[in-house]
């Protein structure tokens, strides 16, 4: 079995694979995958697994920027990972997300994400549950209560405003010291924001995109970086209230929309569970955001079955962190590559405990959930 990169005579195959794992795809839905697809080829983020000539999988790794406490870095999303049907039960998703996690590092990237279609083969090489998408269930009429100023000036987007919406992302997400949300490459957006059924509006600390679907209002991302924009931004979601009873919507878990609701009892919230997994200890920590005001010095062990085992120091202070090469056997935390990934994610040292990914040491854990503390949630599925 021979792992390589796809090239642009592989597409057929690959396509059919995605028909025989996830469904087939529309003629409309496959051009857009085409085009999407094809820029990253040569650059080493679609990976196949072959016997011989024939496809029998594939992954790839998307480009994204993600915050973690308003510090963005670069990570991998894993999407696509598709094994053949009559090639299931060898191995071969194990083998190939292997391959993907390698060829992550070779990148650059020292945190990955993916939203699991099952659990085990993605925990059995490092990635662990570590937050979600909520996607919450408005009345419609509830958000064209939201009264805004009328100060805040709005314009219809599109594809040439790729680089205004990545701004914008880091803006905000940075101000508001969130973690676990994405944003696209300038070169994504932009076929993004082609989609002539989606009705897009930027403003200058915000925008929304949002499309019907069937009888509701799908909102794909709103994001907004003061309280007058996002009163804008929901109301105008809200003006489709004579028709649309109900929206669905990809929020925080603490998103201000839902303090801005005149009348909120009982939340309609579905949630879609991602794994996150640490690529690169030092890199990871150096690379992430912390509370200024809370610090750290801790001493954890890390067993990671795909990248090698590793005693670190951890050093958080200021909002900066640092893990060094420690020395073994030195006592501290024991963690599992899966239990280090959700710590960092911001997953209570009590929880990683009770359920076998952390053992050892305690001395730090108060001071590890302090200094790690997050509640990480996505807009975005990929």
């Amino acid at each position: 079995m021979d792992i390589r990169d796809l090239t642009s005579e592989d597409l057929d195959a690959v396509l059919d694979l995605r028909k025989r794992s996830f469904g087939p795809l529309s003629p409309d839905d496959a051009e857009r995958w085409r085009k999407a697809v094809t820029p990253v080829l040569g650059e080493g983020r679609y990976l196949g697994a072959f016997d011989g000539s024939r496809l029998t999988a594939s992954a790839r790794l998307r480009q994204f920027t993600q915050w973690w406490h308003g510090r963005p870095q670069p990570m991998a999303g894993i999407a696509g990972v598709t094994v053949n049907p009559e090639d299931r039960g060898r191995g071969l998703g194990t083998r190939i997300m292997r391959a993907v996690i390698d060829r992550a590092v070779e990148l650059g990237d020292a945190v990955s994400v993916l939203y699991p279609a099952t659990t085990p083969v993605y925990r059995a090489v490092g990635y662990e549950h570590a937050g979600c998408q909520h996607n919450v269930t408005l009345r419609t009429e509830a958000l064209r209560q939201i009264r805004p100023s009328g100060q805040v000036k709005l314009r219809r987007m599109g594809p040439d405003d790729a680089a205004e919406i990545v701004s914008v992302l880091h803006r905000v997400h940075g101000s508001a010291r969130a973690s676990g949300p994405i944003s696209w490459d300038e070169r994504t957006w932009s076929v993004w924001l082609d989609d002539k059924d989606d009705f897009l509006y930027l403003a200058d600390d915000g925008f929304v995109i949002y499309r019907w679907r069937g009888a509701e209002i799908q909102v794909d991302t709103l994001v907004a970086g003061s309280e007058e924009t996002a009163r804008t931004l929901w109301s105008l979601v809200g003006t489709a209230s004579s028709i649309a009873e109900n929206v669905v919507a990809p929020v925080a878990p603490d998103d201000p929309v839902l303090w801005l609701l005149r009348e909120r009892s009982k939340d309609q919230v579905k949630q879609v569970r991602w794994m996150f997994r640490v690529l690169d200890v030092a890199a990871a920590v150096e690379r992430r955001g912390y509370p200024a005001p809370v610090a750290c010095d801790a001493v954890v062990t890390v067993d990671d079955p795909v990248r090698g085992a590793g005693t670190w120091r951890l050093e958080v202070s200021g909002g900066s962190g640092a893990a060094t090469p420690g020395t073994a056997g030195v006592p501290g935390a024991v963690l599992s590559v899966n239990g280090f990934s959700a710590l960092y994610a911001g997953i209570p040292t009590a929880t990683l405990r009770l359920s076998g990914l952390m053992s050892g040491d305690d001395r730090y854990d108060e001071a590890l959930d302090a200094v790690f503390a997050a509640k990480p949630y996505m807009l975005d599925y990929f």
